[in-house]
């Protein structure tokens, strides 16, 4: 079987890669369009085993003169790799393969959906719906996302679920100090917050706040430490695309709600990271829109996780079950579920380490590759059962209490 793959980005992804690499285990001849050789992540794609095309296939939604242009490019890649299937990652390639190729081309596309924003607002969701033509399909990685094609018309037969699989075999899942230490922080205060880009607002989707919710953090996160001198909030992570003003309006904000005891300390490396969680005593996401991916790294980490009730969040933190749960854009809310975790540790702990275990359940790249694999057999009918999906919730009571992670 070959499959090729498309992708707008060679930062940010990695997921797509390590899917690539383990489909490539799995014999597929796998072939990939991406823009550059340059980017964060392009390592990844090299070692994942995949024949690398470069091909700049995202939609040019704001240059329209290179419409022409990418629209045959996608065409001449297709008829020079002849693939089995078509698999796009992101939207921007996803029209631009439809547009490229009509609505009744004979190969199979599978449309790979990282997240629900775009499917939250109607111009970007009739976008997607309405160019897809039979033999299109959608690999939706979380139920969130199942469902909101599901409301919208797009028929079961047509999307699957399979989360996207992560490489966590080398991420550390004990606590070090280091980052602690790194910060003057002292092992008897307790740390919490969130480690993730500050993307800032989006004005054209009606956001007033950033995407990861950081002014709703910052809001929680100051009433809390104004009354607890034993907590400390802390905010790791650095501007998206460059939007360094919207980054120095949150320090701002966090310097005055918490007095200095909001840090900042700006973004970590993709290893700094992982080092990083585990000395955390509690992680809080509350983003206006989200799939899984913020709150996967904190619970692998076993940290007791709060999340806002917001997309595919609530199929990882199951309240009171691997985590805590509040509701979306609510700060006081927030707030509260802080301090009722900060008060019971012991107990959120315990719900941290199931997290942890369904952590490497829900997203063992394998397990979900294979998903992958058994989707384009199915769609080129050569599978005659459907694959089945994976139940988080289930899964999650099946759990039995593991072995403690940290102390």
């Amino acid at each position: 079987m070959r499959v090729l793959q498309v992708v707008k980005t060679t930062t940010g992804g990695a997921w797509a890669a390590w899917q690539a690499g383990q489909l490539t285990a799995l014999g597929i001849d796998v072939h990939v369009a991406l823009p550059s050789t340059s980017g964060l992540n392009y390592a990844d794609w090299l070692r994942s085993g995949a024949t690398i095309h470069i091909a700049d296939l995202d939609f040019p939604s704001r240059a329209p003169w290179r419409i022409p242009a990418v629209l045959e490019g996608a065409r001449r890649l297709v008829d020079r790799v002849q693939p089995d299937v078509i698999h796009s990652h992101f939207i921007g390639t996803t029209l631009t393969l439809r547009q490229a190729l009509g609505r009744n081309h004979a190969i199979p596309r599978v449309y790979q959906v990282a997240g629900p924003l775009h499917l939250e607002h109607a111009i970007f969701r009739a976008a997607d719906i309405r160019t897809a033509g039979p033999r299109d399909y959608w690999i939706c990685t979380s139920r969130c996302i199942q469902e909101l094609l599901a409301q919208h018309g797009v028929d079961r037969s047509r999307l699957f679920l399979s989360y996207y699989g992560w490489e966590l075999a080398n991420r550390p899942a004990e606590r070090t100090n280091a980052f602690r230490s790194w910060l003057g922080i002292g092992p008897r205060t307790l740390m919490v917050g969130n480690i993730s880009w500050l993307y800032a607002p989006k004005y054209y989707l009606g956001q007033r706040i950033g995407l990861k919710g950081h002014e709703h953090l910052i809001e929680a996160l100051g009433s809390v430490v104004r009354t607890r001198p034993d907590v400390v909030g802390v905010l790791v992570g650095g501007a998206f695309a460059g939007a360094t003003w919207y980054e120095e309006r949150l320090r701002r904000r966090a310097l005055e709600a918490g007095q200095g005891r909001i840090l900042m300390p700006g973004p970590l490396s993709a290893a700094g990271v992982g080092q990083a969680w585990p000395d955390f005593d509690c992680a809080i996401h509350a983003p206006l829109s989200e799939n899984c991916g913020g709150v996967l790294e904190p619970l692998y980490a076993g940290v007791p996780t709060i999340g806002a009730r917001v997309g595919g969040v609530p199929e990882l933190v199951i309240d009171e079950i691997t985590g805590k749960l509040v509701p979306p854009a609510s700060p006081a809310a927030l707030a509260e579920a802080l301090v009722q975790v900060l008060g019971d540790l012991p107990h959120y702990r315990i719900l941290a380490r199931r997290g942890h275990e369904l952590v490497k359940k829900m997203f063992d790249v394998e397990r979900t590759t294979r998903e992958v694999a058994d989707i384009y057999r199915y769609v080129l009918g050569r599978a005659s059962q459907r694959p089945a999906a994976f139940d988080s919730a289930r899964s999650a009571a099946e759990l039995h209490e593991p072995i403690a992670l940290c102390c």
